[in-house]
């Protein structure tokens, strides 16, 4: 053991001259030191915590990365790309990759059930069977995830507490949303799970589907049916392939062979009739088949004159798709014959088209290297449609959201050194204090041949100790709070402000650690000014005037 701190062990507990007038004073320094630290270290806990929860759930409603057209500068409401082998093998290939996922947007309308008249806008996100649950299954407070491997195309639906509180929904309702084509539609869907994840900006907008269903809506690629037509031709019936999307290089196949023509006749009397047809798409390398289409006409009845049918066919829609229809054949004023009409619509080519991919990274914090490296690979590269492609980051579609986070950064140095300089201030007066009361003993050891430098580490250790009094019990007090928040959330939040319903905390050991060492450093680098004062301390006068 040297000198110095055997003596500064020796002396620190003694009650000599002037321990009245110091301890309050020292006490107060300890106490200082103690409020920076819990201070800081909830501080770095809060700005962690509220970081890292904003960014989960905003990554877990989207992801990290996105790959959209090359035009587009929204991801919801956007130019579709082809779903792409060239882009998916990039992925596969990338170590940075952990996953990704197909998504199609489309927004709507829901209107409140029972009295209310509130309608809220929203956005249908449409997944595949291949999506990762596991943000909305952590979330999930009613219900329970459906499932979108079926070959038909399903109505389930995940919404959020907060829109079912608004509309005056619930589990198992059933309701009817509405989009804007070129004629407003309304498709009916049904609740089967709620969630709730405190993220109000995204639990107000995003509603969960099948891909199938707003790949439709958005009318990708290219899609129709077969219909008969309301008027005769010729005094003939007309049966039609009518298409939606941008039909090119097309050819049909009515039984007969590959033809241009778009229609059949059906003759001048409509009888019991089974049409199909395929559609093909012909292209510079081949001609493939992309969809198939059916109707059958039935003969149903014979009945009077519908009213306000007049001497022309008629239909009456018998569902909401418009595929099944009685059509009305007036023959005479008295008589009226009646078919039954269904329509068996093939699936088109939206099912090759979507917004984008999702892209889920394995390391956050190296997430501009993964960009880097998959804007390498795609930027101004077509793929196998043709396609330009471009790699955007979250931070791109959430810049205001991500710049109000990182602007929390300069208030924990702001709250960091303000904290740190109330301790160095209150630690230095301290040691002032022992250095006063303790002039007597500072002249002694100088006369007995004590150097400056031995009497400025005797005082050094004692500041050392009172700082490591006064961080011990911060960190003590600052965990048990830490601890409480973490396990109970008693401090709650506005989440219409600040997106969560608590106060999130989060701390790594290595801030812990960082944070306690820093402290030390800083306040002893900081004290070895005031410990100068002993080598103006004139030992013949403390002496003499003990």
């Amino acid at each position: 053991m040297s000198v110095e701190i055997f003596i500064a062990k020796r002396i620190l507990p003694n009650r000599s001259q002037g321990i009245k007038v110091s301890r309050p004073i020292l006490r107060i320094a300890v106490i200082s030191i103690s409020l920076s630290i819990v201070v800081n270290l909830l501080t770095i806990a809060v700005v962690n915590g509220f970081q890292n929860e904003i960014r989960r759930k905003v990554t877990g409603f989207t992801a990290p990365l996105f790959i959209q057209h090359e035009n587009n500068a929204d991801f919801y409401e956007s130019d579709p790309i082809h779903t792409s082998r060239l882009v998916e093998g990039v992925l596969h290939a990338t170590d940075d990759v952990q996953g990704f996922n197909r998504v199609a947007y489309k927004p709507g309308l829901i209107q409140a059930l029972g009295e209310r008249s509130d309608v809220v806008g929203l956005v249908f996100k449409g997944i595949d069977n291949s999506y990762n649950f596991s943000f909305i299954q952590e979330h999930l407070i009613e219900g329970k995830i459906p499932s979108y491997k079926s070959p038909s195309v399903s109505s389930e639906i995940l919404i959020s507490s907060r829109i079912c509180n608004k509309l005056n929904l619930k589990l198992n309702d059933e309701i009817s949303a509405f989009f804007v084509k070129d004629s407003p539609i309304s498709r009916k869907f049904k609740i089967i799970g709620i969630y709730d994840t405190g993220f109000e900006d995204y639990d107000e907008k995003l509603v969960i589907c099948d891909i199938r269903i707003t790949q439709k809506l958005n009318d990708w690629g290219l899609s129709g049916q077969l219909d008969l037509w309301d008027s005769l031709v010729n005094n003939q019936f007309v049966v039609s392939f009518i298409p939606q999307g941008k039909p090119t290089n097309l050819s049909y196949d009515w039984g007969k062979g590959l033809s241009q023509f778009q229609g059949q006749y059906l003759g001048t009397k409509l009888s019991d009739t089974t049409l199909r047809l395929k559609l093909y798409e012909t292209t510079e390398f081949n001609t493939q088949l992309i969809d198939s289409h059916k109707i059958k006409i039935r003969y149903s009845h014979t009945a009077k004159t519908v009213p306000g049918a007049g001497n022309n066919p008629y239909k009456e829609i018998l569902d909401e798709s418009g595929l099944h229809y009685r059509y009305y054949y007036p023959i005479s004023k008295l008589e009226t014959r009646v078919y039954e009409v269904k329509i068996s619509a093939g699936n088109g080519t939206s099912g090759e088209f979507i917004s984008g991919y999702e892209i889920h990274t394995k390391d956050w914090y190296a997430l501009d290297q993964t960009l880097l490296s998959l804007r390498k690979q795609l930027k101004l590269i077509p793929n196998e449609h043709g396609e330009l492609v471009k790699v955007v980051s979250i931070f791109d579609l959430e810049q205001d959201l991500f710049n109000w986070l990182a602007f929390l950064d300069i208030n924990v140095v702001i709250i960091l050194v303000l904290m740190l300089l109330i301790g160095i201030i209150n630690m230095g007066s301290a040691l002032l204090v022992l250095i006063i009361i303790r002039s007597n003993f500072i002249g002694l050891m100088k006369a007995m041949g004590g150097s400056n430098r031995q009497l400025r580490r005797i005082f050094l250790i004692q500041a050392a100790y009172l700082v490591g009094s006064g961080m011990f019990i911060g960190n003590i007090a600052g965990i048990a709070i830490y601890a409480l928040q973490r396990f109970t959330g008693f401090l709650t939040l506005n989440p219409d402000v600040y997106y969560l319903d608590r106060v999130p905390v989060e701390l790594s050991l290595n801030s812990f650690l960082l944070l306690n060492l820093g402290s030390f450093v800083v306040c002893m680098t900081a004290l070895l000014l005031p410990s100068a004062l002993i080598a103006r301390v004139n030992p013949v006068k403390t002496i003499k005037f003990n």
